[in-house]
């Protein structure tokens, strides 16, 4: 006797068969998986399969008696390092998203909140996701990432589809990410572009990136266009920053490069970082906006506000975050 079918869904679409069943069953290893697909206890539209074929939606899969119920535990990873299921987690995370759709949810990410887990880390984007399936099976899942101290615009796919539609968009460069930044001191041209190939230096857990010469050993090409939106006297400038690369720690160190370090980054830019007076000793720099080709078609653009810091260093400066506008009006590939 088999169990009850089981019916490819929207989100696994494209899985490979063995995948399915470590998000489905994960209780199940891969020797016992192996013995039941050589067995051919396991079948798809009534065929044979291997491990690595993969699922399309519609497509049935009949199952031994032994998977009559579906075995999902929560992750190693989210059991170990966020706990999930509490009202308070639930509420918190439901008051980051700020555009929702069928395929894609766009959060505002706090300050000081990492996007993944990691040694010493306790709560990350990643673990708050499971508070944010709206009716789906799966939680949504991460296409790209911001440093734990930058806030602002993540985007998230809610489908596999959408994860590898997002995914080649942004490998493509088929984005334009806008980051406000506020720099102590001006840059000299209000507006420009930065091309230092970087490189990374130190070890596990104290990775820095330095400006050094195309060519040089692990050296990677970067480029940011930046303009200079408004400033206040001569000490402080509100920047708007658009990465053309995306490397670790760009903006931050093409912005120290002239001159001008975020408010905040004593890693990039030490001392000239301090701020003054009651601005605020946190980094300044928030992911203002995406615009990306939606997975089910036409464009995707969403702007987050600003977090509180930022918001109180604005109104001390006197600037308008409410007059701004797009100073890159064209995506460049």
């Amino acid at each position: 006797m088999s169990a009850e079918p089981q019916i490819v869904e929207n989100d696994d679409d494209g899985i490979r068969v063995d995948r399915w069943f470590k998000r489905h069953y994960p209780a199940l290893g891969h020797g016992a998986l192996e013995k039941l697909l050589r067995t051919g206890q396991v079948r798809v539209d009534g065929k044979r399969v291997k491990a690595s074929d993969r699922l399309s939606t519609g497509q049935v899969l009949r199952l031994p008696p032994q998977l009559q119920a579906p075995d999902v535990p929560p992750s190693t990873e989210t059991s170990t390092a966020h706990k999930p299921s509490t009202d308070r987690d639930r509420k918190e995370a439901e008051a980051l998203v700020i555009h929702q759709d069928l395929s894609v949810l766009v959060l505002n990410k706090p300050t000081g909140l990492a996007t993944q887990g990691g040694s010493g880390i306790t709560k990350h984007v990643d673990g708050l996701l499971e508070h944010l399936k709206f009716g789906k099976k799966q939680k949504p899942r991460l296409v790209h990432r911001l440093d734990r101290d930058t806030s602002g615009v993540l985007v998230v796919a809610r489908t596999v589809p959408a994860a590898a539609a997002l995914s080649e968009s942004l490998r493509r460069r088929d984005a334009q990410k806008i980051y406000w930044a506020l720099t102590r001191g001006v840059p000299k041209k209000h507006s420009g572009t930065v091309k230092l190939a970087l490189a990374k230096e130190g070890g596990r857990g104290n990775e820095k990136m330095v400006g050094v010469e195309r060519g040089e050993e692990d050296a990677k090409h970067a480029i940011t266009d930046y303009v200079v939106i408004d400033h206040a006297g001569d000490e402080y400038a509100w920047v708007a920053a658009k990465p053309i690369t995306g490397r670790m720690h760009q903006i931050r160190v093409h912005l120290a490069s002239l001159g001008t370090p975020i408010v905040g980054d004593f890693k990039y830019g030490a001392a000239a970082a301090q701020p003054t007076g009651d601005i605020e000793n946190r980094l300044h720099l928030h992911a203002r906006s995406i615009d990306i080709a939606h997975p089910d078609g036409g464009r995707l653009s969403t702007t987050a506000s600003l977090p509180r810091h930022m918001q109180k260093a604005w109104k001390l400066l006197g600037f308008e975050e409410s007059e701004a506008r797009n100073p890159f009006p064209s995506r460049r590939k």
